[in-house]
């Protein structure tokens, strides 16, 4: 795991060493064990180094193919070079990094490489005699990639602050970004927070020759959905997920370094470590973070899976006043603002600390499984089509009396789904993590109208008339959104900030891409959570024992209003007035919004202040206008 960062078009550039050198420093949190950077008549390339297969100095980067024709600077992980390597077998390969079989792949099979790399990746790549640029990311998104266009010059980074570290992008709010960031406390999509930095999208390419620029959509994920795998019986769907989940945790534990696992007690992290044990013929070294206040402590559980699968098990106890201390080194972590992060960023910091340099998580286990409660109930809501036969205004005045009669956050989002033209998905997934109702935010912002709904959209693109995705099932449906939504850009954006803030690398099984495919393809029926994840948990066969299976899911959840209206509440009552004086909002509105909060007015949850206090401390962190 590593941070690259580059500028294409050096022409007319003052001191373009420097500025390089500047980004690619703002990265050092990302690879401690080296530096490099390397220049061409058209090209800068940097990179930082985070050393887990081959950790000798031949890994250093940016790389160069045995030719001297293509150069390459990578971020991620190849789990399958083993393989690849013996299939590249006339390549004068000099080093064992991953990093050179991605380079021998390109420079052998072209783009044809990336559908048979399985990895977390996003890299530069340089082809010297074509004088072409290729900027990639993983099938999934699990790895960033940001990119920004001025003038004649284009940079591209693992993090938007090696960008602004430029110094040649103006430190400007994106209009569009903030209003997703106010429904959502995150930013979909290719946008980001801030004007004229964009995203990589997932699954992506993009050459750049000379003035010309090119997209090219090398994978997706709907169209990715192994059908087939709808058409087989049960029983086969269990033997082959089982079989896939099993080989995804093999590859991803492969490492030169020392190498453990998260354990929170929960099904996904115990399936990981119960399949990490089965495959290795060590101890597996597995961190849980337990909670001296027995409430928010899921340790019982974690034991449970330590003790059955004989790991060396470290369980970290902090106090909950020991974690609200590291909330502020979680926030200057952050390099895009989000509503979420800390946990991540105490749990990698603990790890960290323990001697462990990679760790596999259970990520994408609840996104393929229907493990939220919102798969159930985009299920029911759609069996009350109904509905729809009544007026707008009919279907309206009956969303205000549930507001009315029992106001709370559930029953907001309910009248306005009530309010939608259509009861289907596109319609109703954008309503389940809705932080603001648009005409609240109009409110903040002091704004007729606002840029469209970035979570419809893509849904809406993603499962257009007559294409393939219209014929995924209902539940692979709601994966999707689930997928291109919160977990890339709130799950996976925030393990990789908080990661990285200690330079761990965070592995996710669940999101190999074979197994995804054929997830996507099961129908259904089979898929029907009757019991949580009751398709994965069958899968597994008697792997994990029934008092995990059967626990309550409780999350890393911790008395976030309690802190804000107590020991924390002086930290956001200045970030709240600071955020109200600012040119964008309305500073009555944002006042009063965080007095209904100390009043615990119905609906005017912790997790609807606590994106604005992020955003302005972001802000202020990162000098943003």
């Amino acid at each position: 795991m590593c941070g690259i960062s580059g500028i294409y078009g050096l022409e007319g550039l003052k001191d373009p060493k420097s500025i390089l050198t500047k980004m690619t420093e703002a990265l050092a949190h990302r690879g401690p064990d080296a530096q490099g950077i390397h220049f061409n008549e058209h090209l800068g390339m940097g990179h930082r180094r985070l050393s887990i297969i081959d950790t000798s100095s031949d890994g250093n980067q940016p790389f160069h193919s045995a030719d001297g024709m293509h150069s390459l600077a990578f971020n991620g992980e190849l789990y399958n070079y083993l393989e690849l390597k013996e299939e590249l077998k006339d390549y004068p390969f000099q080093t064992k990094t991953d990093t050179e079989v991605v380079l021998a792949a390109l420079q052998t099979w072209g783009d044809q490489a990336l559908q048979r790399f399985n990895g977390m990746f996003a890299f530069a790549f340089w082809d010297h005699d074509k004088k072409e640029l290729k900027l990639v990311r993983d099938r999934l998104g699990i790895k960033p990639l940001y990119v920004a266009s001025v003038g004649s010059h284009f940079l591209f980074a693992s993090e938007i602050r090696s960008i602004l570290a430029s110094d040649l992008i103006e430190r400007k709010l994106s209009s569009t970004g903030l209003a997703d960031y106010l429904r959502y406390q995150t930013v979909h999509g290719e946008h980001t927070i801030i004007e004229g930095i964009q995203q990589i999208p997932a699954g992506g390419m993009l050459v750049i020759k000379e003035e010309e620029q090119q997209f090219v959509d090398y994978w997706n994920l709907c169209q990715a959905a192994n059908l087939d795998a709808g058409k087989q019986n049960r029983e086969q769907q269990k033997k082959d997920i089982h079989e896939l989940l099993s080989d995804s945790v093999r590859l991803r534990m492969r490492a030169d370094v020392p190498f453990g696992a998260f354990l929170s007690g929960g099904i996904d992290s115990s399936a990981i470590v119960g399949l990490m044990a089965e495959v290795s013929d060590q101890s597996i070294s597995t961190f849980n973070i337990s909670f001296k206040e027995n409430e928010f402590s899921e340790a019982p559980y974690a034991r449970t899976i330590a003790k059955k699968f004989n790991t060396k098990h470290h369980e970290i106890e902090l106090s909950v006043d020991a974690f609200k201390s590291m909330i502020p080194d979680a926030l200057d972590a952050m390099d895009h603002p989000s509503g979420d992060g800390p946990n991540t960023f105490v749990v990698s910091k603990v790890t960290k600390e323990a001697g462990i340099t990679m760790a596999l998580s259970g990520l994408g286990g609840d996104e393929l499984f229907a493990g939220y409660s919102i798969f159930t109930q985009s299920a029911s809501l759609l069996s009350k089509r109904w509905l729809m036969s009544f007026p707008p205004l009919i279907r309206g005045m009956g969303g205000n009396l549930i507001k009315l009669l029992k106001p709370s956050v559930a029953s907001s989002k309910m009248a306005g789904i009530l309010k939608e033209d259509y009861l289907d998905l596109e319609h109703i997934y954008p309503w389940s993590r809705r932080i603001f109702e648009d005409q609240k935010i109009q409110k903040l912002l002091q704004q007729k109208s606002l840029p469209e709904n970035a979570v419809m959209r893509q849904l809406l693109d993603s499962f257009p008339p007559k294409s393939r995705g219209a014929d995924l099932p209902f539940f692979s449906k709601v994966s999707v959104a689930e997928i291109q939504s919160y977990m890339r850009h709130v799950l996976l954006r925030d393990s990789d900030q908080m990661s990285m803030a200690h330079a761990l690398e965070i592995r996710v099984p669940f999101l190999d891409h074979r197994l995804v495919s054929y997830v996507l393809g099961v129908n259904d029926t089979n898929k029907y959570p009757h019991s949580p994840k009751e398709l994965l948990v069958d899968s597994l066969g008697d792997l994990l024992p029934r008092e995990i299976i059967d626990r309550p899911k409780m999350g890393f959840t911790l008395p976030w209003e309690l802190w804000m209206k107590g020991d924390l509440k002086n930290f956001c009552a200045e970030n709240m007035e600071a955020l109200s004086k600012r040119v964008q909002f309305n500073e009555r509105e944002v006042l009063q919004l965080w007095k209904d909060f100390l009043a615990s007015k119905p609906g005017i949850t912790w997790s609807r202040i606590w994106p604005l206090v992020v955003l302005n401390y972001w802000m202020n962190k990162n000098k943003i206008e």
